[in-house]
């Protein structure tokens, strides 16, 4: 998978649940039906949201991209489907790479954990979803965003 395609499906996914989690929303404070839909769509948007998150930082580490576009790219996250306008800004600018620059670049720094992470993909995907687990651990701990 590439960082195009990662950060695509990604920004698309995070929309999406972003998307199911206002229909919950809606239901539970403006008709007053149901406040399932909260916590089902709330938990599924909470692990794409993080999922999203790391890896944003590892296609801003592997694509080079500076702090302030790495910077937009997680704050896309926070506004309702803002993640699909910078999907198409990171793309039309060449950002998102379609092959992984550390494969088989030397990695300096911070980029060496990320350049473990795409040389070996399974590994790779395995340690995401372990890191996307503890995060979403540690906000479940931490408690909802508001009361």
């Amino acid at each position: 998978m590439s960082p195009r395609l990662l950060f695509r499906g990604l920004a698309g996914a995070e929309a999406v649940t972003w998307s199911l989690l206002l229909v919950g929303m809606f239901l539970k404070y403006v008709t007053e039906t149901t406040d399932v839909a909260v916590s089902v769509f709330g938990m599924l948007h909470g692990v794409v949201f993080v999922a999203y998150a790391v890896a944003t930082v590892v296609v801003a580490v592997d694509q080079r991209w500076g702090a302030g576009r790495t910077l937009l790219g997680l704050a896309s996250a926070v506004p309702p489907l803002a993640t699909l306008p910078f999907e198409r800004y990171a793309d039309r600018r060449g950002l998102l790479g379609s092959a992984w620059r550390l494969r088989t670049a030397d990695p300096v720094g911070l980029e060496r954990p990320v350049s473990w992470l795409v040389r070996h993909p399974g590994r790779g995907a395995v340690t995401g979803a372990a890191a996307v687990a503890a995060l979403t651990g540690v906000a479940l701990l931490a408690g909802p965003p508001v009361g």
